[in-house]
């Protein structure tokens, strides 16, 4: 779903979807978009943030609940706005004017890393009382189940993946996240703290390993 209030921009990205296969639905606005995407279903959502009615962040936020992959398109180059983008949950930022081929490539960077366990022959984790569904990318606590952002869902599995082992911010941007450190690890621990609420009884799992980062253990 491409989600821009330029119509030349929206064009563009379609076009160059058209050519690799994909279906696209467009939105002109951030209400639009709140309102198409439970209908759509899109695996991907490609969000301005200077929009029409809502501003991407605050569609990021509407949406967070659907657990739908989001790349930043914008033409705001502020390492703030950027933060706080990925701290909402988006999955990849990236600034206007760009390229298309950059964009297309990330796009399907994106996609991979989402269904990245689909071929292994193992589709379940289990830590103490969490279970991790690796090809439905769902997790549940005993039997309730646990609704994850597609960022929150790639910690937690990492985490669960290698268990005991030490990780620092920079390590968990430049794994998670695939970006370089750049100076503030606020997105790594908004996260963490996001996803301590989500397990509830089970949040000590996720321990602080002060000075450095953090470790799941159970």
């Amino acid at each position: 779903m491409i989600v821009d209030d330029e119509p030349a921009i929206v064009d563009l990205i379609k076009i160059n979807l058209d050519l690799e296969g994909f279906e696209t639905k467009a939105c002109y606005s951030g209400l639009q978009a709140v309102k198409l995407a439970p209908v759509f279903n899109p695996d991907l959502i490609i969000l301005d943030i200077m929009l029409p009615d809502l501003n991407g962040f605050e569609v990021c936020k509407s949406l967070q609940s659907l657990s739908i992959p989001i790349i930043m398109l914008t033409a705001k180059n502020d390492i703030k706005d950027k933060l706080y983008g990925l701290e909402l949950g988006a999955d990849d930022y990236i600034t206007k004017p760009f390229d298309s081929r950059e964009l297309m490539a990330r796009i399907k960077t994106v996609l991979r890393r989402i269904d990245k366990y689909a071929s292994k022959d193992e589709t379940t984790l289990t830590a103490g009382s969490l279970t991790i569904n690796m090809v439905e990318r769902r997790a549940f606590l005993g039997d309730e189940e646990v609704i994850l952002t597609p960022k929150e869902f790639d910690l937690l599995q990492l985490f669960c993946e290698n268990q005991r082992k030490v990780y620092s911010r920079e390590n968990l941007l430049e794994v998670v996240w695939k970006f370089e450190y750049i100076g503030d690890s606020r997105t790594v621990d908004m996260h963490v703290q996001r996803l301590r609420k989500k397990l509830g009884d089970c949040s000590h799992y996720i321990k602080t390993v002060f000075g450095i980062g953090y470790k799941f253990e159970v």
